[in-house]
């Protein structure tokens, strides 16, 4: 259990580490289940498109909601959004950056997926066999003695190479390539946008609103560590509120077996005897539940921590942000800094 226990704490310290490479096995498990996948095009007109938007479009949705559901971060984001504000005003700054902290990071296996789709070619092959011009690649003097639903139904069969019976017209191979140079084409210029818009996000953005940025950024983890701690926290007083309540249930059951056969042993322990450090012990116990000794009471508390969380103020009657920092008022001496960051 120990073993497991400091797992888990080094994940809680490293998430960000930890969620990006979760990200990267999502990305590789994508493109490990769709060379696994067994493409089987309908080779039908009207339903060779819908099956391949279906391929195209639907398993990156589904990545994309699991990246975002392995995400810790998505119950703080829906928590922040929804707590009402209390003492404590919501940032939409901060619920920005931590949105798109979250998006970034559950769009990586999504676009790796459409990338290798078009890379591939498969897809791109079936959705669009029905729109290659027969009169530049095949024979096009036979194409008008064909009708329109002929035509169609004909050129649909081309992703399959055991029904496909249209050489006559156009040869299976030349269509194929046609088809798969274009998906090649638009996968390649499709991964260099992504790039391109990676490189934009994560890089000159910053630059431009960088007070902005690292404020966000601050308080996006402000919110999380404060959550852990407050889980902490609660986590400590219910183990020592379990233990005070168990502790006094044996005694209470012990008291009332000792009456019962008569015996009026229950006496205060000397202060040598071995019962002086478990009383000294019970008393630690009471002194971790912080006054808060009944359920009323603790549910109070909850509520108030949801409803009205305090303010982040650490109790100073003018802070120090806003004057000498800003360029309003005279700037702060390095004594007056050095107080203030002692006190906080």
């Amino acid at each position: 259990m120990d073993k497991f226990r400091m797992i888990f704490q080094f994940l809680q310290s490293n998430q960000e580490s930890f969620m990006n490479g979760i990200c990267g096995i999502m990305a590789l498990a994508s493109a490990q289940m769709y060379s696994a996948f067994d493409f089987n095009c309908p080779c039908l007109p009207g339903y060779n498109a819908a099956y391949s938007a279906g391929i195209l479009l639907a398993p990156p949705l589904v990545l994309f909601l699991l990246g975002l559901v392995m995400n810790n971060n998505v119950s703080m984001l829906a928590e922040e959004w929804k707590r009402p504000p209390g003492r404590r005003a919501k940032d939409p700054a901060v619920l920005r950056y931590m949105f798109c902290s979250m998006a970034q990071r559950a769009l990586i296996a999504p676009v790796v997926w459409v990338a290798v789709t078009l890379l591939d070619g498969k897809c791109f092959l079936c959705a669009f066999c029905t729109a290659v011009p027969v009169t530049v690649l095949g024979n096009g003097s036979l194409v008008p003695g064909l009708s329109p639903p002929e035509l169609s139904r004909l050129l649909a069969r081309v992703p399959c190479p055991e029904i496909y019976d249209g050489d006559w017209l156009l040869a299976r191979e030349v269509a194929v390539r046609y088809l798969r140079c274009i998906s090649q084409a638009l996968g390649w210029s499709f991964v260099l946008l992504t790039t391109l818009l990676a490189f934009v996000v994560r890089s000159v953005r910053p630059c431009f609103t960088q007070a902005a940025f690292l404020k966000s950024k601050y308080w996006s983890h402000y919110i999380d560590i404060e959550r852990k701690l407050f889980d902490e926290t609660c986590t400590e007083h219910a183990k020592a509120f379990a233990k005070v309540c168990i502790q006094q249930f044996f005694e209470a059951m012990n008291h009332d077996l000792e009456l019962g056969h008569g015996h009026g042993v229950l006496a205060a322990a000397p202060a040598g005897s071995p019962a002086a450090p478990a009383t000294d012990r019970a008393e630690e116990e009471r002194e971790k539940l912080r006054g808060i000794t009944d359920q009323g009471t603790m549910n109070r508390l909850l509520t108030s921590w949801h409803k009205c969380k305090p303010p982040l103020r650490l109790g100073q009657k003018e802070p120090l942000v806003g004057n000498g920092w800003a360029g309003v008022g005279p700037r702060p001496s390095r004594k007056e800094v050095a107080t203030y960051f002692s006190k906080v």
